[in-house]
């Protein structure tokens, strides 16, 4: 299969991985159509994108508090939003082997939004950045990527993946080499987005840290999306977790029903090995990967 219909096969199904890329898509063919008409009218471009960027100022902010979310979906130029979706088709593959759709989109959105924070603060706060700091906006995508990528980096450190001219590279070594790429950008230009950058990157690391401690800090988005509307749909049996949670809390369990739950959990986790033993790791779905990996961090 090509690469061009590896893409096309993986949107062929509804989920939050590929939703995320639709709406950048939608963002950017609005901005560019809106572009054309205020272009024919006399007026700038930059009077539109001011809405979706976020701005360092805080007043500003303030004005558009909105903008914390839409400048993760906003790119004003065809080779930004290339370079981003691309590194989020192939990190957020590489995410989706060990975690899930729900998590996917927790991530992403955290990622943007400490991203932003980062931007904000450090303009705020770094006397460099004074004489801009009233015009300065940012936009897209590369801080929730950065966060994919991070998190992925930390949960599967020695993940090897390939790189054109480098071949095969560590996670962590790929990530170690963003890190200080970006810092020692700064002031080199585009501060705000480097700065963005390792935002969205502290979210991805953080992320995993409680991650392995049995802390999901996305659960919450999902509670809270259910709540509003069903645009962006978590995995169907979280309601059922929620459920299943709600049962243990009101409801202790006896010797008898611990002692089959984990005979049930044992006799799940030997099919997984059965499983890696006949077929391989690679053979494993997203759910019994997580599986693996939850209990081999317990003991």
């Amino acid at each position: 299969m090509s690469f061009i219909d590896e893409i096309k096969s993986s949107f062929r199904v509804r989920n939050n991985f590929n939703i995320l890329i639709y709406i950048n898509l939608v963002v950017f063919l609005l901005i560019q159509l809106s572009g054309a008409v205020l272009y024919i009218s006399g007026n700038e471009k930059y009077e539109f994108i001011k809405w979706l960027a976020v701005p360092a100022d805080t007043q500003s902010l303030l004005h558009r508090p909105w903008t914390v979310i839409t400048y993760m979906f906003t790119h004003e130029n065809f080779l930004h939003i290339l370079l981003n979706l691309l590194a989020f088709f192939w990190f957020g593959r590489l995410f989706l082997q060990f975690l899930s759709q729900r998590q996917l989109l927790g991530v992403y959105l955290l990622g943007g939004v400490s991203g932003a924070l980062f931007y904000i603060l450090a303009f705020n706060l770094i006397p460099a950045f004074d004489s801009v700091l009233p015009l300065s906006i940012a936009m897209g995508a590369s801080a929730s990527v950065m966060a994919v990528v991070f998190a992925v980096a930390s949960l599967v450190p020695n993940q090897e993946v390939y790189m054109m001219f480098f071949g095969k590279v560590k996670l962590k070594y790929l990530a170690a080499i963003i890190v200080i790429i970006d810092l020692i950008s700064v002031p080199l230009g585009n501060a705000g987005g480097h700065i963005a950058h390792m935002g969205g990157a502290f979210l991805g690391f953080i992320f995993v840290i409680l991650y392995r401690k049995d802390i999901d800090i996305t659960v919450w988005i999902s509670r809270f999306l259910y709540g509003i509307k069903g645009i962006f749909i978590p995995d169907r049996d979280l309601k059922v977790s929620y459920r299943n949670k709600n049962k243990k809390a009101s409801r202790p369990e006896s010797d008898m029903q611990y002692n089959a739950r984990k005979k049930a959990e044992q006799d799940e986790m030997d099919k997984i090995l059965d499983k890696i033993a006949q077929s391989g790791y690679s053979s494993l779905s997203s759910a019994e990967k997580e599986k693996l990996f939850k209990v081999s961090n317990k003991k």
